[in-house]
Order: C-alpha cells, then structure tokens, then sequence
C-alpha cells in the first residue's frame, strides 16, 4: 500500500494498478495536472469524431456545494429524485448478480458494515456524494439526443481520463451514484435538461492508510470473457 500512489511505468500498469479508490488524502491537485489530465481525453476515439463529452471539474467551494447539496437530497429522502438514464436491467439477471452482490459485500465487509444494517450502510453510501473526500471531483454530461454509440464513445473517454490520472500518480474512482440525483446536479451547475448527467468521478491521491482502500473485487479470468480464433 505505500506505493499506492506510485506514477504508473505504461498503459499496462495504468490499467492493472486502476481501481476505484474510496479515501483521498486532503492534498490539492496541481490545477495544471489536473487541465493536463482532463485536457488527454480529447485524443479519446468517437465514432466520426463527435466528440460527445462534456465535462465539469470541480474542485473548492464549488466541489464542497454540489457534494453537500446531493448528500443532503440523499439523507433526508427527498422524493422525485431519478436518474435519466437505466444503468441495470431490472432486475439484474446471473451471472451478472452474483458479481454485483460479490463486489457489494465485499466491499461492506471490508468496512465492517453487516448485512442488514441499513443505518451504517446509509452513512457510508452518503461518502459517494462527497467524492469520497477527493480534493477534485469530476461531473460528465451527454447531450441528450445522441445515441447509444455516442455512449460507447463516452467510455472510451472515461478509461482515458482514469488511466491518464495513473499515470501521473493519481486515483479515481467513477460514480454512477452522482447520476442517481440530476437534477441536484444540474441545478448546483447551471446545467440545462438538453444534458443527461451520466456519472461523476472522483479524483486525487488515494489514502493508503484507509482499509477501503484495500478492498479490490475479483475479475473474471480471460477464458470467461474471449474466445481466440485462427
């Protein structure tokens, strides 16, 4: 863990050593790493090069007002809050399930959250919506009319703005929980409804001394997901 931080060597240990990092350090990101990172994902791929991404980076008092502005919508149960878009199917169908389930309880095991208590797991789901403390917080927006490839392309996008923040010693963890309240987003933004808030992303230097930091979920094994034909 004392190297958690180490800059990754290339694209191979950028992509081994990602992982969604739940506890930052309270150190600021330089602004010109951070513009250097998000400035990156412009060489991301899009289909006939449209470019679909829209990106807020927050950090200061603007980052502090969104976070507690959706961890209050969260905690007081504040109803008419959707997001705009199904991240799963419902419900979610094997072997899909199994993982989701593995990786939530692992990760509550981890904390030494039990099954079942709903108060302390409340408590911890509200951290998603302080950026897990992350000195810079990221929010991504689509414009509303594309279609599904533009989508595709936004992922693209996402993976390149994490595997650059490894790359200069940085973490990130990617929160499809920020999308759960748009509305919040849009609002605490200045976003108009013409965007679909698609996820958000938390980013600085990982607290190594933190035990969340130590939970990582298994990967199914290459043979599980590729088939190699002559």
């Amino acid at each position: 863990m004392n190297d958690i931080n180490k800059p990754a060597a290339d694209v191979f240990a950028a992509a081994r050593t990602r992982r969604s990092i739940r506890a930052y350090k309270p150190d600021a990101v330089p602004p010109a790493l951070l513009r250097e990172i998000v400035e990156l994902g412009r060489h991301a791929p899009s289909g006939s090069n449209i470019q679909p991404w829209r990106v807020h980076v927050l950090t200061g008092a603007t980052l502090q007002r969104l976070g507690g502005a959706i961890k209050s919508a969260f905690l007081n149960d504040e109803p008419g809050h959707h997001r705009d878009y199904d991240y799963y199917t419902d419900p979610v169908f094997e072997p899909y399930l199994a993982r989701r389930r593995a990786c939530g309880w692992g990760l509550y095991g981890t904390l030494g959250i039990g099954k079942g208590d709903h108060e302390k797991s409340k408590a911890y789901r509200a951290r998603n919506y302080e950026f897990f403390g992350a000195p810079a917080g990221l929010v991504f927006t689509i414009d509303r009319k594309l279609e599904k490839g533009s989508w595709l392309d936004y992922g693209m996008f996402l993976q390149t703005l994490m595997l650059a923040a490894r790359a200069r010693g940085l973490h990130t963890c990617p929160e499809a929980s920020i999308a759960s309240y748009p509305d919040v987003v849009r609002r605490e933004l200045g976003i108009s409804r013409d965007w679909v808030v698609i996820c958000g992303m938390a980013l600085g230097y990982a607290d190594e001394r933190d035990v969340v930091n130590t939970f990582q979920p298994e990967r199914i094994a290459l043979e599980d997901y590729a088939t190699f034909m002559d």
